[in-house]
């Protein structure tokens, strides 16, 4: 039998505006809470798993860390020690974790893992990352947009290099939270088709606005925030030599910053191969924000897991 669903994070868009807007300015909220060292117990008695067939530094810490301020126990399962390694169907795994856990966190190759288990699971389901996605990485991105600029509304954000699962996930909270983004890819790399008519729509709604430029410069003429990340994701080793030349011209460097109006601040959701997609000084540089996003998953993580236990 499949379980009835409960509410889940596996995608940005499964977000109202309201919601969104919500989620980031409750991250905010606990950010203030964590630091006076006033813990939650939203989630006192509850079992949080940690589900990871990939590795994790900032993504693992962070949802360990929230589920312990937020009252939980988080239970970490890496993919290799269960018997899905041996072949075990996910939805039997599913079934047999929600009569275990409270909340499941899975970081997975496929999005469609993360369906199964929140189909079969009946459990709250939050991805932590797939090839499609990386939802909770948006909501801390946004958050950190938020402290640096005032605003998100009307704000505008370049994204420069592969139209990958971070990015995905970038144009849809952009479009929900009326921002305009920018996307710079070389042919063959840019987001998916759907993804982007999807964004283009809600960006209609929401008085944002979604465009796709080829010059990296082009892109970050008039960005409040430049953004980049790895040029070869996990899974994708095998390509990275054809793909560092692709992305050579679309590298986050300080040339590239001489384009972007002053105030412009330089995100990256970690970890970087400095000297590839951006450049040491660029990242370590007096416009580089990348270590508050980075602080800031952790409070993005903990708002997400209230949301999802309601």
């Amino acid at each position: 039998m499949v379980a009835s669903r409960p509410r889940s994070l596996l995608s940005v868009a499964d977000l109202s505006s309201g919601e969104i807007d919500s989620l980031i300015s409750r991250a905010g909220a606990l950010k203030k809470q964590f630091k006076l060292r006033r813990p939650s117990r939203v989630l006192s008695g509850s079992a949080v798993g940690l589900l990871f067939e990939k590795p994790s530094t900032r993504t693992r810490t962070s949802f360990e860390v929230a589920t312990l301020r937020l009252g939980g126990s988080p239970v970490y399962l890496a993919a290799n020690d269960l018997q899905l390694s041996r072949g075990e169907p996910i939805k039997d795994t599913a079934r047999v974790l929600g009569g275990y856990l409270d909340v499941v966190v899975a970081r997975v190759f496929a999005q469609s893992t993360l369906v199964q288990l929140a189909t079969y699971s009946g459990r709250p389901v939050i991805n932590a990352l797939s090839e499609t996605e990386h939802p909770t990485q948006a909501v801390s991105d946004l958050l950190t947009i938020k402290e640096v600029k005032g605003k998100l509304r009307g704000t505008t954000l370049a994204y420069i290099g592969d139209g990958n699962n971070v990015c995905n996930s970038l144009l849809l909270a952009g479009a929900l939270t009326g921002m305009n983004v920018v996307v710079a890819s070389p042919e063959g790399y840019e987001p998916e088709g759907s993804l982007i008519r999807r964004a283009k729509s809600l960006a209609k709604k929401n008085g944002g606005s979604i465009e796709l430029v080829r010059d990296p410069r082009d892109a970050v003429a008039s960005a409040d925030a430049v953004y980049t990340d790895v040029w070869v994701s996990m899974g994708e080793e095998r390509e990275q030599e054809a793909r560092v030349r692709v992305f050579k011209r679309y590298q986050v460097n300080s040339a590239l910053m001489k384009s972007a109006p002053r105030g412009a601040v330089v995100m990256h959701c970690l970890p970087a191969h400095r000297g590839l997609e951006i450049t040491d000084d660029v990242l370590e540089g007096r416009q580089s924000v990348a270590w508050q996003q980075g602080e800031n998953k952790l409070y993005g993580a903990a708002a997400s897991l209230e949301y999802v236990a309601g």
